[in-house]
């Protein structure tokens, strides 16, 4: 097959690369700033020569989307928004206007669109759209935005020929360095990595070889559309997240951090604490209904799996 991706120059964007390329396919990585081979320039906007990769491709899976991991000033806001909604509108326009359309098109989107909440998980069918939650700080809405738009300009795009799902992502924990899971761990490693604001906020996460896995899955099942989570089926609270991350480290203390220290650690850092304390608990229900089996369903034995990935890096 031949697979295009929009913003496939990311961590991302290299995983599957490299997975796609690995398995067989044709990958062409369309980026800002594009450099090697089957690399194709595009601006993330508007239409332009890039189009002419879309037409005639087979699936098209658009990660465009600036960082979320910065201070969310109205600059970086309107960038982040702006990304999303612009490079998925140019994909669809992209569709739309191609002779020969892809037959399904994969597009980005974020696990944040669900509530805050500890009570419950939230999955495809019926989970909570976060926005109204009484004990979130207003500051999280413009992320619950950010996603409504980003989904909804997929929705409204002119592909009646094409098969369209918006992956409501985890965070994707791999052993690249410099990544998620890398920087988790050197806060374990060095004794930091224990519960924030009391460690109840619950964290969704997905093994980087499931999310692979779980993009194949979802390119070959003809039925599936609309909204899947891809994340692992058993989110935990950070305190037993990062418990189980020390212990694969062999590292059985920690301090814990109150909200304060977390507010300064994420001002050094240029960060923001919706990252750290928002509960995402979500489950990925179509996933499993439609035939999909994690190989790392559970964290402690896929945090050992990581760990002695990135040890022999």
């Amino acid at each position: 097959m031949k697979i295009v991706i929009p913003g496939g120059s990311g961590a991302l964007g290299n995983l599957l690369d490299r997975s796609l390329t690995a398995a067989g396919h044709q990958v062409v990585v369309l980026s800002r700033r594009p450099a090697g081979p089957r690399r194709i320039g595009w601006d993330g906007r508007s239409l332009g020569a890039w189009a002419a990769e879309v037409d005639g491709s087979d699936v098209v899976l658009n990660l465009a989307g600036r960082s979320v991991n910065c201070r969310y000033t109205e600059e970086n806001r309107k960038a982040m928004m702006d990304s999303r909604v612009h490079s998925t509108r140019a994909v669809g326009q992209a569709i739309a206007a191609a002779r020969r359309p892809p037959a399904v098109w994969l597009q980005m989107s974020t696990a944040t669109v669900y509530a805050h909440r500890h009570d419950a998980p939230n999955d495809e069918l019926s989970g909570l759209i976060g926005g109204d939650e009484p004990d979130a700080p207003a500051s999280w809405r413009y992320s619950i935005d950010i996603a409504r738009a980003w989904e909804d300009a997929q929705v409204e795009a002119d592909t009646p020929d094409t098969r369209r799902l918006a992956l409501r992502t985890a965070v994707v924990l791999g052993p690249e360095r410099g990544g998620a899971f890398d920087s988790l761990s050197w806060l374990a490693r060095l004794g930091a990595g224990g519960p924030i604001a009391g460690g109840a906020q619950y964290v969704s996460w997905i093994h980087d070889r499931d999310f692979v896995r779980a993009v194949e899955f979802l390119i070959d099942r003809e039925e599936l559309t609309g909204p899947v989570n891809l994340a692992a089926p058993n989110p935990l609270p950070q305190r037993e997240f990062m418990r189980d991350l020390r212990m694969a480290w062999g590292m059985p203390l920690a301090l814990p951090a109150a909200r304060w220290m977390a507010e300064v650690g994420a001002f050094a850092l240029r960060s923001e604490t919706e990252l750290l304390l928002k509960s995402r608990r979500v489950v990925p229900t179509r996933l499993l209904d439609a035939g999909f089996t994690f190989e790392h369903p559970d964290w402690p034995w896929a945090a050992r799996n990581l760990v002695r990935r990135l040890r022999g890096r």
